[in-house]
């Protein structure tokens, strides 16, 4: 598979704006550890190998244990993820695959229990954001690990 064109060049301002949008939510209520969950539970389900392979090293970097990355896609059976974490996973994933009867009441209780109204509405945006992004990698190709060294990721160690 080769990458397709540069999205980033193509349309350099509505990248920054999406870029900026991303940036921001560094800064939400949602914990690193479970946006980090997020993003590589989002990017699982969408096939995203570029945003997979980026998320990872981020975690990495984050001091995230190895054995829980590779327990993410299982994570219903796996034992290494708090109520939180599974209530954040359990979102993602309703949210990534979007029922067609729409999110069930049970879930949306579920995660309440878990999370503040403040917490779900920016954990619904991070969501938002990883599939967007899943999206445009999915459809353009960049190649995985590309940007490493401009990321900072290949301190991460898993070239």
């Amino acid at each position: 598979m080769s990458q397709r064109l540069n999205y980033q060049q193509q349309s350099p301002e509505l990248f920054k704006k999406f870029a900026d949008f991303s940036l921001a939510l560094n800064h939400a209520s949602i914990e690193a550890a479970i946006h980090d969950l997020v993003n590589i539970r989002a990017s699982q389900l969408n096939g995203c190998t570029f945003c997979l392979d980026m998320h990872v090293k981020e975690a990495t970097l984050h001091g995230e244990r190895a054995l829980r990355l590779y327990h993410v896609t299982a994570w219903r059976e796996s034992t290494l993820f708090s109520p939180r974490e599974r209530a954040a996973l359990a979102w993602t994933e309703a949210l990534t695959e979007l029922p067609r009867e729409g999110v069930a009441d049970e879930l949306y209780e579920r995660v309440r229990t878990q999370l503040s109204e403040k917490e779900i509405t920016d954990l619904t945006y991070l969501v938002m954001a990883i599939n967007a992004w899943n999206r445009i990698n999915v459809a353009f190709r960049p190649q995985p690990g590309a940007f490493d060294k401009a990321y900072g990721l290949d301190k991460a160690g898993l070239a």
